[in-house]
């Protein structure tokens, strides 16, 4: 019996570098990419630690001049972005090297994009708007989380609480560096964050109802998914455990391939307003919200989660009772989340059962993402979920 596959696009980095010490070799790995003047995308913690300073220092060894934007915050702000072009503008950069966590990647990738083309971020915003061209662009990632490296998506604060988002291949970089080394020194909870968000990216991917799913994100979610359970608790609480982070990074990076091209649902749509009203981390939001959507989403796709079930937990592989392997899935993703050390409770962040309605109505405006859910969520739904995770 033969299976007609449907058709489908998968679009990613074109260069990939994974070994230790990468980052101080920027250099020479893509020095010639850049050309003479780089701005250097981070954030003011990573430059007080220093861990961009061979990164920086290898970049001019080369003869780039360097120009370091650190002003990058947690869900960057569109003043944020628009300072960043300001400075890259004032340097005459011919390149843009973006440092750190996926806020700092996300800042880099659309100053290249406003850097090289001009363009209105007015009409850019969406998926598929943005025109270009951008400057060469090369992402370094310091968590294992995001996948921003890999993923054609800048997701940006606008005004006090909304988040919007640039999607195009034109933001994928020339090249992505990934360098275990650099998530070393990541403390436990950013760790359990990071690494339980590039578990979301994976478990949405293969479950998601875009038409662009397609064999490739699903076995990358699959690969991903073996590697960040198997290592995220090692990688927690033995942060200095070289195998294991440099697994979590593989595994993120893996996850970042499969939703950039099979896109990520209701999870990160109940997410975005925890993180922009209250300003929780982003990989903390989804891990509150993951188990209540899962349920939710339970009756349209236990067959999917039953089948990534032994990929996170190998002893429940197998078997026929598909509904059984959901149920246990999604309460060891519950318990898992639990072990790392995470908060478990919308209550437990600050946030009171007056905030649901408006989170559920703030929710309904990512309709980008909801449209990918396996189950169809109304506002009413939202607020349901929130509910349960309150």
């Amino acid at each position: 019996m033969t299976t007609t596959l449907a058709p489908f696009s998968f679009h990613t980095t074109p260069g990939l570098v994974f070994r230790p010490s990468a980052a101080g070799e920027l250099g020479a790995i893509a020095a010639s990419r850049l050309g003479g003047s780089v701005l250097f995308v981070t954030d003011p913690g990573l430059t007080r630690l220093g861990l961009g300073e061979p990164a920086i220092a290898s970049l001019q060894e080369a003869g780039l001049k360097v120009t370091v934007f650190d002003a990058v915050e947690a869900d960057p702000s569109l003043a944020t972005l628009m300072k960043a072009v300001e400075i890259g503008r004032a340097a005459n950069a011919t390149g843009v090297a973006g440092f750190g966590g996926g806020s700092s990647l996300d800042v880099a990738k659309l100053a290249a994009l406003l850097l090289g083309s001009g363009e209105d971020l007015d009409e850019a915003w969406g998926v598929g708007n943005a025109k270009g061209p951008r400057l060469p662009l090369v992402l370094v990632p310091t968590t294992a989380g995001t996948g921003s490296e890999v993923t054609p998506v800048s997701i940006i604060t606008v005004g006090q609480e909304e988040k919007r988002g640039v999607s195009s291949a034109l933001l994928l970089p020339d090249i992505a560096v990934l360098d275990p080394d650099l998530t070393l020194g990541l403390p436990p909870a950013i760790t359990a964050a990071t690494g339980i968000d590039a578990m979301v990216h994976a478990i949405e991917a293969y479950a998601s109802r875009s038409a662009n799913n397609n064999p490739l994100s699903k076995t990358l979610a699959r690969e991903a998914l073996r590697l960040l359970a198997a290592n995220i608790e090692t990688a927690v609480f033995d942060g200095q455990n070289m195998e294991a982070r440099s697994a979590m990074l593989l595994g993120s990076m893996l996850a970042g391939q499969a939703f950039a091209n099979s896109p990520v649902a209701a999870v990160h749509a109940l997410a975005y307003p925890i993180g922009g009203t209250f300003h929780v981390p982003h990989g903390l939001s989804n891990a509150l919200v993951l188990p209540h959507v899962l349920r939710f989403n339970a009756p349209e796709a236990a067959h999917l989660y039953a089948e990534i079930a032994g990929d996170c937990f190998p002893d429940l592989a197998g078997g026929d009772d598909t509904q059984g392997r959901c149920s246990a899935f999604i309460e060891r993703l519950a318990g898992l989340s639990a072990r790392v050390g995470l908060q478990q409770r919308l209550r437990d962040v600050g946030i009171g059962e007056e905030h649901l309605a408006k989170m559920a109505a703030d929710a309904m405006k990512q309709q980008r993402l909801l449209v990918n859910n396996p189950r169809a969520v109304s506002q009413a739904d939202a607020l349901d979920i929130y509910r349960a995770a309150w």
